[in-house]
């Protein structure tokens, strides 16, 4: 199921133009659709995977030599700690975790050493291998977990990569145990430095990313299911290192100090709307 079929028929209008700018240099635009507050990329591949080149896709990486990559990695260490911290206050004696969009399983082996059961999928086989390398059990699909429960499912921007999102969504409820937590991170196309940077926006990355959530469209696309937003979160990190991938896109090189006093304004800016860059939302029933 598409999210744009015939439940969503509202009139869709143009939103902006943009293109991939990391890879294949294709044209894209994103529709905005009312009835989700959302932006959808259109055309959407039927062939995604030649937009995930290996060499290129920093989140498949465990190590890279670039600068702008050093950085990435350095955060993500960062963050990895704080991703740890974050989800221990959903924990409860199952310690059930299940992470989808796993990558190299970098947060799942931090967990896993925390005492969680962790379970992880990825998609890309290169990615999944590394991730099984480091001793952690990773599949390709949901599809292939049964009828396990967890107590805790993160996404950490995973949610505007999959398609067929209604049918996404139906799958990660089915795979909540009763009581369960799940968190979903995603960048957030109504904060400051999207709307500085336009279609030059990093997070935009189409086709890559084929959704664009805002606050609204996470509360109305969860709550059909019984799941309703309990805390967001800000992800203060992201509108840095997008503001500096969003610099070179818009003027063909990188400079460092436009992009961090953009990705400041940015986290100032949300401080009296809430619109951060990235949000992490977490949703449990009722």
């Amino acid at each position: 199921m598409k999210i744009n079929n015939s439940n969503f028929m509202s009139e869709k209008k143009v939103y902006i133009k943009t293109k991939d700018y990391s890879i294949s240099k294709e044209s894209f635009i994103l529709e905005y659709e009312p009835s989700l507050d959302m932006l959808i990329t259109t055309p959407q591949p039927k062939d995604i995977s030649k937009y995930y080149k290996e060499e290129s896709y920093i989140s498949h990486k465990d190590e890279s030599k670039q600068f702008l990559d050093k950085i990435y990695f350095i955060v993500k260490k960062y963050t990895l700690n704080k991703k740890i911290k974050f989800i221990s206050q959903y924990q409860n004696e199952s310690k059930t975790l299940l992470d989808i969009g796993t990558g190299t399983g970098d947060f799942l082996n931090e967990a896993k050493r925390k005492n969680w059961t962790t379970t992880g999928i990825e998609i890309n086989p290169i990615a999944r291998q590394k991730a099984q390398s480091k001793d952690l059990e990773i599949f390709k699909s949901i599809e292939h977990l049964g009828d396990k429960k967890y107590n805790l499912i993160t996404l950490w921007h995973v949610l505007e990569h999959l398609p067929n999102l209604e049918e996404q969504i139906e799958k990660l409820d089915n795979l909540l145990e009763v009581g369960g937590t799940l968190i979903i991170a995603v960048p957030n196309y109504k904060s400051y430095d999207a709307k500085y940077y336009k279609h030059h926006w990093a997070a935009f990355d189409v086709p890559r990313h084929l959704w664009h959530f805002s606050k609204n469209s996470i509360k109305i696309l969860f709550k059909k299911k019984g799941l309703n937003i309990k805390k967001i979160t800000p992800m203060y990190f992201d509108s840095y290192y997008v503001s500096i991938l969003s610099e070179k896109y818009k003027n063909g090189k990188t400079n460092y100090f436009n992009a961090m006093y953009r990705g400041w304004q940015s986290n100032l800016e949300a401080r009296r709307t809430g619109q951060y860059s990235s949000l992490i939302y977490t949703l449990q029933r009722g």
